[in-house]
């Protein structure tokens, strides 16, 4: 086929997701429910209490933790986050804590938001670093960075060209260059083409319109569109568009058909390629079909329907479909569209839409097509970090939003999807990845990043198709920004100023090891506090010992941890009277990976087998070679032999005598 194929090291887990699939898409009140939410929940709402309560099915979904406090860097919290559980469940906050207030966008310094500025300046270095061959050509001309938490923008840099290229030698695999004085730069407002981002706006449409009762979300897709029955379509549910659960393959060429009338014969003769609901593949024609429904509903075709109720009432003044001429000369190029990489014969596209199914629908459509620019993207983020309002403007209810940040794909593990929204990817959001971090790619070189544990945000817009698609593969730049974002947020120790940190490299091992040690006491034990975030399964942290008379074979070694306890007046956790305090969770194999909660945890391993052995005892954190979380840290590190303390890291000289590999003494 013409059109995308799977970007190298872009496809996880089941290897059915593709970044785009197709060349080339007023306010409401605060207390509206969320109509149809669940399996057989028609027009009934979903109270803040039931989502933010903990873990719930929802309709296939797991409601995670609520949307933490906006704002909170900027009040200087200790730690990263709401308490949490291991799994991520929430502990509970009282509607009122959640969002005491409700930032707008200003620029600021790295410490008014909350941010180290070293890996802010090593994010732009990074960036920076795939304009050049990597290894054989940019991975984009040029690229807009923005990076923020809270109501503070404290990156906001332009880097490379956003027009240099005038078209592309496929003989020679080389771009044939403007004229140095006909090469247009970055700059910080630069329009982009966002190709699959555009779907984050169909998708918060249509929660607008389950919102309000117009759009039911397990309603069948054919009740609103008779012929989209065709091919045995008519059990695909709305979710389904949604989540990308519907079956569709993930891509047909529309756009060779000539006529609107025969582009949505297309879609309604198409067969599903698995049953509703079955499997996740990640499909254009979802969002297509999407679009088709609003249409139809509300009887505004989509760019009415994104200026009036998303772009006019945030502000988003360079958000739109089908931008104007007078806006070429601020917009980013992408490709030189020719057979036989693209389907179409178009030349350097320039200010038109670059998907071949969009351009199709006359530059309007559901999954791609819309335009943009950093600043805008970043109002965006600000406004669901929110809770769905910007200034006097809201565009969505809380509980709509929170939709948007739950996983509805628990069936389907790798492929998190919320409401449009994709959820813990780490092939893109990098260290960023939480089980509630929301975003989108595009294929032209674009993302969008929220991470609502820490109220950070990342915009990275590239024009990576400039001059053509070939030149691009995986997603190297976007991981190694979004590693360097969320590093930039600080870990407190749990005490005192300073703790051990594994670091952030991949396909590496670093290891902490203490002195050897003598233990005589059946009460012997290790405590010491504990955080970390990893990729799951494929990244470990693990406790182990090893006996001085045994060779030099290192055997895990099981423990417990404890979550943080609740904090009396809500904050934190549950103070209602009765309410039990954090169980302990053991860890029989002696590893710990994946999300913590991004808090400490209090860590106790019984010694009592090694009575009568001189040990020692390290800490190994290994790395696989593609992704990594924000790492892992040790504080307050101590072994108790019965009454006496035979190591305590405080004292100055058990400190000193503890070997570090890899790890480093970090006060952030």
């Amino acid at each position: 086929m013409t059109g995308y194929a799977a970007e190298d090291g872009e496809v996880p887990v089941n290897g059915d997701r593709m970044e785009d699939t197709a060349t080339a898409g007023s306010g409401v009140t605060a207390g509206a429910g969320v109509a149809g939410a669940g399996a057989g929940a028609t027009g009934s709402g979903i109270g803040r209490r039931r989502l933010g309560g903990g873990i719930l099915a929802l309709g296939g979904a797991l409601a995670l933790a609520p949307i933490p406090l906006a704002g909170a860097a900027e009040r200087g919290e200790r730690g990263m986050g709401p308490a949490t559980t291991e799994a991520g469940a929430a502990t509970g906050m009282a509607p009122e804590a959640r969002r005491p207030h409700r930032p707008t966008l200003r620029r600021g310094s790295a410490a008014r938001a909350g941010l180290l500025q070293g890996p802010l300046d090593r994010l732009v270095r990074e960036a920076e670093a795939y304009l050049a061959a990597a290894p054989k050509h940019p991975w984009y001309a040029g690229a807009v960075l923005l990076a923020g938490r809270g109501g503070t923008v404290a990156l906001h840099r332009p880097i490379g060209h956003a027009v240099r290229y005038a078209a592309y030698d496929e003989t020679t695999d080389t771009g044939v260059e403007f004229p140095p004085e006909q090469r247009i730069a970055m700059a910080e407002d630069t329009v982009f083409d966002l190709a699959s981002v555009s779907k984050l706006f169909t998708s918060i449409l249509a929660v607008q319109q389950i919102e309000r009762g117009a759009l039911e979300l397990e309603a069948a897709v054919a009740s609103y569109l008779p012929d989209f029955a065709g091919g045995g379509k008519q059990s695909i549910t709305v979710r389904q568009l949604l989540t990308h659960t519907s079956g569709f393959r993930s891509w047909i060429p529309l756009y060779q058909e000539p006529t609107r009338e025969g582009k949505l014969r297309m879609l309604w003769r198409e067969v599903p390629a698995s049953a509703p609901g079955s499997a996740y593949l990640y499909s254009d024609l979802n969002l297509i079909s999407l679009q088709l429904i609003l249409e139809e509903i509300t009887g505004r075709t989509l760019d009415v329907l994104l200026r009036e109720e998303i772009t006019a009432p945030l502000g988003m003044h360079r958000t739109r479909y089908n931008p104007p001429a007078s806006w070429k000369p601020r917009i980013a190029a992408t490709e030189d569209a020719r057979l036989p990489w693209s389907g179409l014969e178009r030349g350097l596209v320039w200010g038109e839409v670059h998907d071949e199914n969009a351009y199709g629908f006359d530059g309007v459509a559901g999954h791609a097509g819309v335009f943009s620019c950093a600043w805008d993207l970043a109002v965006l983020a600000r406004t669901l970090l929110n809770g769905g309002v910007y200034g006097r403007s809201r565009i969505l209810s809380e509980d709509s939003v929170d939709l948007l940040f739950t996983d509805f794909n628990t069936a389907f593990p790798g492929d998190e999807h919320g409401l449009g929204f994709e959820l813990y990817q780490h092939w893109y959001m990098g260290a960023m990845a939480t089980p509630r971090s929301a975003g989108h790619t595009g294929f032209t070189g674009t993302s969008l990043v929220l991470d609502p544990s820490t109220d950070t945000f990342l915009v990275v817009l590239g024009n990576s198709v400039h001059p053509v698609r070939s030149w691009r593969s995986g997603s190297a730049p976007r991981v190694a920004i979004a590693n360097q974002l969320a590093r930039a947020v600080p870990v407190r120790p749990e005490r005192g100023r300073a703790a051990w940190f594994s670091g952030m490299a991949s396909a590496s091992t670093a290891t902490l090891t203490l002195p050897a040690l003598r233990l005589d006491s059946v009460r012997a034990r290790l405590e010491c506090g504990l955080w970390w975030d990893t990729e799951p399964g494929s990244d470990r942290l693990v406790l182990e010992v090893l006996e001085a008379s045994a060779g030099q074979e290192w055997r895990p070694v099981p423990f417990t941890t404890t979550g943080p306890e609740p904090e009396p007046g809500g904050g934190h956790g549950d103070a209602r009277p009765g309410h039990r305090r954090p169980e302990p969770r053991p860890h029989p194999e002696g590893w710990v990976s994946g999300w913590s909660g991004r808090v400490w945890h209090r860590l106790e391993a019984d010694l009592s087998a090694w009575r009568g052995k001189r040990v020692r005892l390290r800490w190994r954190y290994t790395t696989d070679q593609l992704y990594v979380g924000r790492g892992a840290y040790v504080d307050a590190l101590r072994v108790r032999d019965g009454v006496r303390t035979v190591f305590d890291a405080d004292r100055p000289r058990d400190a000193g005598r503890i070997e570090a590999t890899g790890w480093v003494v970090s006060a952030d």
